[in-house]
C-alpha cells in the first residue's frame, strides 16, 4: 500500500462506515490509522466496529465539530488516515480523568512513550519524529497539560486538536484502545522516514481597541468583566457589533486577540452565558490585555501556506493532517467562502476536522489551520 492513506464514509451506520473506512486505511502493511467521526454518531456501536475491522492496527480518533473529507469540508461521516509500516513506526498512549493533579501521570505517560520509540525505532530524533496530541474539547485543561507533555518531548514538534460535539458543548470524546473515552487525551509518536512539514497559520490580526479583563474566573475560563463593565456588553461594544445578537457567527468574525512576544494569538469565546458573561476556548485571568481582531483574507492565507508547504516536503503532499478551528469555518460560512476553501483543502489532499482549539508545540491556540503535511515516500525507501 501507500505509505499514507486518506479515506472517508458519509454513511450513517455505523458498522458501514467503520468498514468502509477500514477498506480504504486497512490491511495488513497498516501501522497505524487515525480517524475524526461526527459526535451523532451511535458512539457505543461504532466503537465495535472500528474495533472489529481495524484489528491488530494501533486506531486513535476523537469526536468533532465538522470533518475534513478527500473532498473538502464535510458533515456528521467520518474520517481518518492510515500510516503503513513501509513508512512509518508510530506508539500511542493515553491519560484519563484529566486535572491539574493528573499533570505530573500525563510527564509519566509521555516519558515512557519516548523510550518505547526508542526500543522501536532507534533512530528516530526531532527531525524524524513529530507528536500528534487529541484532547477532550470541553476539558478546560489544554494549556497545564500541554505544558506538561512539552516538557517531556524535548525537541520533538507537537500538533494537536481538541475534539468537538457538533457546538453542543455537553461531551467531546477520545477514542483508543478500542473505546470512546470522555476527560482524557491520547498522544501518538510518530517516526517516519517521510518527509514532512508541522505548521500552524491564521488570517487573525489585532487592531488597535484595546480591552482588559477585570473579573473572570480562570479555571472555568469564563469573563464576567470587561474594562470593570459586564462583559458581553463591553465587547459587543469594542467590537462594533452593540445591539446584535452574540451568535456563533458574529463571534467568529469578531475575534478577540492577545500579543505575546510579538505574535497575535486568538483568544475566541466560546459562549454568551444568560448572565452577560462570557465562556472561551482558551485560557483566560483577570488583568489580560485583549485587542479586538480583525479577519484577513484567508484564501490568500491558505495560498501561501500550501505553496510552502510544497516546498518544505519536496513537491505536492501525498496527504496534510489538519485540525481546524470550527471558528474558521463558521466564519467561511458567514462570508460565503467555505465552497473555494473546502475545493482548497481538497486540492492539497487535507484531512481532518474542525476542532475546539488546535495545539501547537506548548501552544494551545483558537482560530487557527495547524496540522503536519507529509511528502512523497523518498525513493528507496
Amino acid at each position: 500500500m501507500d505509505a499514507i492513506r486518506r479515506g472517508a464514509s458519509r454513511s450513517r451506520d455505523a458498522a458501514t462506515a467503520a468498514r468502509e473506512l477500514s477498506e480504504q486505511l486497512g490491511g495488513r502493511d497498516t501501522a497505524a490509522a487515525m480517524f475524526f467521526c461526527s459526535a451523532d454518531y451511535d458512539l457505543a456501536a461504532l466503537e465495535g466496529a472500528l474495533t472489529a475491522c481495524f484489528e491488530g492496527i494501533e486506531l486513535l480518533g476523537c469526536t468533532t465539530a465538522g470533518e475534513i473529507a478527500p473532498h473538502g469540508y464535510a458533515d456528521r461521516g467520518i474520517v481518518g488516515l492510515g500510516f503503513g509500516r513501509s513508512g512509518f513506526v508510530t506508539v500511542a498512549a493515553r491519560s484519563d480523568d484529566l486535572s491539574s493533579s493528573s499533570l505530573l501521570r500525563v510527564r509519566d505517560m509521555v516519558a515512557g512513550l519516548v523510550r518505547k520509540l526508542s526500543v522501536r525505532a532507534p533512530a528516530a530524533n526531532s527531525s524524524n519524529t513529530f507528536a500528534i496530541l487529541l484532547i477532550d474539547g470541553l476539558s478546560g485543561i489544554e494549556e497545564p497539560v500541554l505544558s506538561a507533555v512539552y516538557r517531556e518531548l524535548g525537541d520533538i514538534p507537537l500538533v494537536g486538536g481538541s475534539a468537538g460535539d457538533n457546538l453542543r458543548f455537553r461531551e467531546t470524546m477520545i477514542f483508543h484502545e478500542g473505546a470512546f473515552h470522555s476527560g482524557s487525551a491520547v498522544l501518538a509518536l510518530v517516526h517516519t522516514c517521510v518527509p514532512f512539514s508541522v505548521f500552524k497559520t491564521q488570517h487573525i490580526a489585532s487592531l488597535d481597541t484595546k480591552m482588559v479583563i477585570t473579573e473572570a474566573d480562570p479555571v472555568r475560563r469564563v469573563v464576567t468583566e470587561i474594562n470593570a463593565e459586564p462583559a458581553s456588553e463591553e465587547y459587543a461594544r469594542l467590537s462594533g457589533v452593540a445591539g446584535r445578537e452574540l451568535h456563533p457567527m458574529l463571534l467568529a468574525t469578531h475575534p478577540l486577540v492577545v500579543r505575546v512576544g510579538g505574535d497575535d494569538y486568538v483568544r475566541s469565546i466560546r459562549n454568551v452565558e444568560d448572565d452577560g458573561s462570557l465562556t472561551f476556548y482558551c485560557a483566560i485571568d483577570e488583568g489580560l490585555v485583549l485587542s479586538a481582531g480583525r479577519g484577513d483574507d484567508i484564501v490568500e492565507d491558505l495560498t501561501r501556506l500550501f505553496a510552502r508547504l510544497r516546498e518544505e516536503v519536496g513537491g505536492p503532499p501525498a496527504a496534510i493532517l489538519g485540525f481546524d478551528c470550527i471558528f474558521r469555518r463558521l466564519e467561511l460560512i458567514e462570508r460565503r467562502l467555505e465552497r473555494p476553501v473546502s475545493q482548497m483543502l481538497a486540492a492539497n489532499n487535507v484531512i481532518g476536522f474542525s476542532t475546539y482549539g488546535e495545539q501547537i508545540n506548548a501552544m494551545h491556540l483558537n482560530q487557527t489551520f495547524s496540522g503536519v503535511a507529509f511528502g512523497p515516500m523518498p525513493a528507496g525507501a
